[in-house]
Parts: structure tokens; C-alpha cells; sequence
């Protein structure tokens, strides 16, 4: 057997070889190019495979071409009807790609689908009697190739599949990037470019530098767009990270942080901690003193989590304090903000309060509850309780409610704990809350603890509870220690 080494067909063998050598580069590089997307990988996977066996079959039937032996010529018909029938599979691919880089609808996708594989399905037909009745190729009697009259028709599949990408990137230009359009384009136009200096050249195939050239060019931009795309978005990532770190610095200096938060007044301790389930969150606190004799406490939980619910958080929360200021009583404050909140709500956000005044010399404490959770309450020598009364209607749901109050007088040492729907609604991985029960047997476990061991040792039980769990929502907690009033006389005597 004695290969067939013309100029021509050497300069072909050796170009041919090059190009397998680049695709294959391509085709190992697909995975390592990590900032593809999955389905983009899995297509140009095919692709480079297809474009590497396609350009193999075209070098085997270029060296066998003319070689003596009946063999031979079985071995020549089944390698040419393999590179015509991958033609049509690479061309399906590329419309695969522009479909998936333009992100198409899947009903659209699956009907463009459809009719790409009725135009490969055509191909194959086409092909397969054409090979039977040796109409679009054959070899003679001594094994050279010719193409018969009827050749063209091989080309009718991928060349309807090419007219159909030039359809798809003319409705989709402006969903796919400009690089990408790009490579595309001269995925489509080099062939046509390849078939006119083929005409000039009839011995050198055009066709086949085309295509690898083409391959290559349109997998190279496309890397380097998602790569640029990639940098971007870690740009804009970092900015954004950048921007909500310092929004939770923001919001937690909204928050009574400084603890003993009044270690001038002996009639009372107070402890809180807020962690939110983002960088920001829409739970809040607040304790202050209204006048020398009354303390306001609040704890309250917005709609939503992140940007939106930390910039209704903190709203909500001067709304709130600012008619806490003005000596009204609970019910008023919760009705007075509320109203408010009503009048300039259009995203129709809400927020649940619990609020309550406490007069330091008598221990009586009046609060009002918007829909918030149920505080538990320990009096002295007793144990944590839930405090249950009818609730009122959260605030920015709808004007004009009115809300109830309710009294308690707290007794010296007793303790007042404070919660969001966090605590009780936290979740295991086996998709288990951890519910009121277990908060209040994890208070009652260091019930005589001050306010700030209390809220770690409820922590404590929640994250002994959830493990490694994710954190779904906001964590607020408060409690306060009655202490009464002979420390106030003490300290004015």
C-alpha cells in the first residue's frame, strides 16, 4: 500500500494535522475554561469532538485516496460518508450554541430544536441514498474520489441548519454578547469564503482550514466574554459586598449596642443582640428613656429580609421612637405610627411590633403588640412563661386600627425576654423548628442569669439545635432584668 503524496495533498495532510492538534488543545481546554456555562461546556464539547473526528476522516481519505485494493475502497466509502454525516452534526451543534447563548425561552428552544433535528434527520436521509445509489460520490477503479452531480444535496441539511443560524442571530442580536456575535458570524461566512478560493485552488482544501479556523476563533471569543463577563461581575460582587458591609455597619449603630447600656440605673439591667440571616436584615430593637421614671422597649420584625427590609427596619424604627418621645402611651404610639407607615407604603411592607413602657418606680409595665411573638415573662422565684393576649394588627397592613393595651407589674428580680419569630421558627437540616417549648426550657435552664447570659445560653440551645443547618432569618433577642425601685432611691438620696 502506497500512500498518495502529492504537493497538494502533503500541504493538506500537514494543515489537516495541525488543526486536529488545536482542536484537541480546545477540546482539553472546554474543561478547565470554569466560567462557561454548563450547557455552553457540554456543546462545545460535542462540537471540538465532531470538528476533531470530522477533519480526521477528511486527512484518512486524503492519504488512502487512490490506493489500490478492493478493501481500500470499502474503507474510502465508509470514512467519506462519516465526514459528510459529522458535517451535518457540527452544523446542529453551532445552532445549539447560538440558542443556548441567547438564552432562549425552553418553549422556544424546544420547537428551534424540532426543526434543527428535521433538518439533520434530512441530511442523513439525503446521504445515506445518495451513498446506495453512489448520485453525490464515489470512487473509480482505482480508488479516487469524484464528486457526482447530484454532490450538493449532501449539503442541503447543514446548509438549511447555516441559514437557520443566520436567522436565530438576526432575532437574537441584541441577547447575545458582541464577541460571541462575532464568532458566530465567521463560523458561517468562512465556509462561503473557503468555496470561492477553493475554486481558484481546487487541490488545497479550503474548507477544512475553514472550519478549524473558524472553530477555533468562535471558542476563543467566547472564553474571553465570559471571561471579561466573569471579572465584571466579581467587580461588581466585591462593590456590592463593600456597600452592604458597610449597611450593616450602618444599621447595627442604629441599634442600642453599648452595653451596660445604663450602668447609672440600678432599677434595671438590659441586654439585646440582633444577627441577621444576610448582611442586612429587617429585624430591630430599641430601649430609651422617655422621662427619669419610664423606660420604652421595643422589638420588632419586618417583612422580607436584606436591602428592603433593613431600609423599612430603619423607618419604622425613628417612626416609632420619635412618638415614643412625644409621652403618649403604647396603644397611641403603635396607632400614630402606623398611620404613618400607610400613608407612604406603596411596596405594602409590615412590620410586627411588640412595645412597652415600663415605670421604673412601680414596676408596672403597659405594652401594646402589633402581630410580634409572645414575650415570656419570669416573675421572681418563679419561671419563664408565655405572656398570651389577643394581638393587634401589624403595622403598615391598614389604616386607622386601633390597638389594645395590656399591664403586667413586674416584681423585683423578675425578668422580661423578648424574641423575633427567629428563635422559635429556627431550623434543623432535618427541616424540624425549634419552636417555643424548647425556648422556654432553654431560658428556664439559667433563669437566674443576668440578661446578657440569658440570650447566649438561648443561643446556645439554637445552635445546638439547627448545627450546621442554614440561618434562614433574622435572630433578634432582648431581656430585661426588674430590679426595683430602692436602687432609684439610692441613687437620689
Amino acid at each position: 500500500m502506497v500512500f498518495n503524496f502529492s504537493a497538494a495533498n502533503l500541504i493538506n495532510a500537514l494543515l489537516i494535522a495541525a488543526g486536529i492538534g488545536v482542536c484537541g488543545l480546545c477540546f482539553l481546554h472546554i474543561s478547565g475554561a470554569v466560567h462557561l456555562r454548563k450547557e455552553v461546556r457540554k456543546y462545545f464539547q460535542v462540537f471540538f469532538f465532531l470538528v476533531i473526528f470530522y477533519i480526521s476522516t477528511h486527512l484518512v481519505r486524503q492519504l488512502m485516496d487512490g490506493l489500490a485494493g478492493g478493501g481500500v475502497r470499502t474503507a474510502l466509502y465508509i470514512v467519506t460518508f462519516s465526514e459528510i454525516i459529522t458535517a451535518g452534526f457540527m452544523a446542529h451543534m453551532i445552532s445549539l450554541l447560538i440558542l443556548s447563548a441567547a438564552k432562549t425561552e425552553k418553549k422556544v428552544f424546544k420547537y428551534w430544536v424540532i426543526a434543527l433535528y428535521a433538518f439533520l434527520l434530512l441530511h442523513i436521509v439525503l446521504l445515506s441514498v445518495g451513498q446506495i445509489s453512489k448520485s453525490i460520490f464515489y470512487f473509480d477503479d482505482n480508488n479516487y474520489y469524484h464528486r457526482a452531480p447530484s454532490y450538493l444535496l449532501s449539503n442541503l441539511g447543514p446548509v438549511l441548519m447555516l441559514i437557520s443560524d443566520t436567522v436565530l442571530l438576526i432575532i437574537y442580536r441584541k441577547k447575545i454578547a458582541r464577541l460571541e456575535k462575532i464568532g458566530f458570524w465567521s463560523y458561517i461566512i468562512a465556509p462561503v469564503a473557503a468555496i470561492i478560493l477553493q475554486s481558484f485552488s481546487p487541490d488545497l482544501q479550503f474548507i477544512i482550514f475553514a472550519t478549524v479556523g473558524a472553530s477555533v476563533f468562535m471558542f476563543s471569543v467566547f472564553v474571553k466574554n465570559q471571561n471579561d463577563l466573569y471579572e465584571k461581575q466579581q467587580k461588581e460582587a466585591s462593590r456590592i459586598e463593600t456597600e452592604l458591609l458597610m449597611a450593616s455597619s450602618i444599621q447595627s449603630d442604629m441599634l442600642p449596642n453599648i452595653f451596660p447600656a445604663f450602668p447609672e440605673r440600678p432599677e434595671f439591667d438590659i441586654y439585646a443582640s440582633m444577627d441577621p440571616a444576610k448582611e442586612v436584615g429587617g429585624d430591630f430593637y430599641d430601649f430609651f428613656l422617655v422621662d427619669d421614671d419610664h423606660l420604652g422597649i421595643v422589638i420588632a420584625d419586618v417583612s422580607g429580609k436584606g436591602v428592603p427590609a433593613a431600609l423599612f427596619m430603619m423607618a419604622a424604627k425613628i417612626i416609632l421612637s420619635s412618638n415614643a418621645m412625644m409621652s403618649k402611651s403604647p396603644a397611641e404610639i403603635l396607632t400614630d405610627t402606623n398611620d404613618a407607615i400607610c400613608k407612604n407604603n406603596r411596596e405594602e411592607m409590615f412590620v410586627t411590633v411588640w412595645l412597652g413602657i415600663l415605670e421604673l418606680s412601680t414596676g408596672k409595665l403597659t405594652s401594646a403588640n402589633a402581630g410580634h411573638e409572645y414575650p415570656a415573662l419570669m416573675q421572681p422565684d418563679g419561671e419563664f412563661e408565655l405572656v398570651k393576649y389577643k394581638h393587634g394588627f401589624v403595622i403598615g397592613g391598614m389604616e386607622g386600627v386601633r390597638y389594645k393595651e395590656s399591664e403586667v407589674t413586674l416584681k423585683p428580680g423578675a425578668k422580661l425576654f423578648l424574641y423575633t419569630d427567629g428563635v422559635p421558627e429556627a431550623t434543623s437540616a432535618e427541616k424540624e423548628l425549634f419552636g417555643t417549648d424548647r425556648m422556654i426550657d432553654a431560658l428556664n435552664c439559667e433563669k437566674t442569669a443576668a440578661p446578657a447570659d440569658v440570650l447566649k445560653n438561648v443561643r446556645a440551645h439554637v445552635d445546638a439545635f439547627v448545627k450546621d443547618a442554614e440561618q434562614f432569618d433574622d435572630l433578634t433577642m432582648l431581656c430585661l432584668e426588674y430590679k426595683g425601685f430602692a436602687g432609684f432611691d439610692t441613687r437620689n438620696a
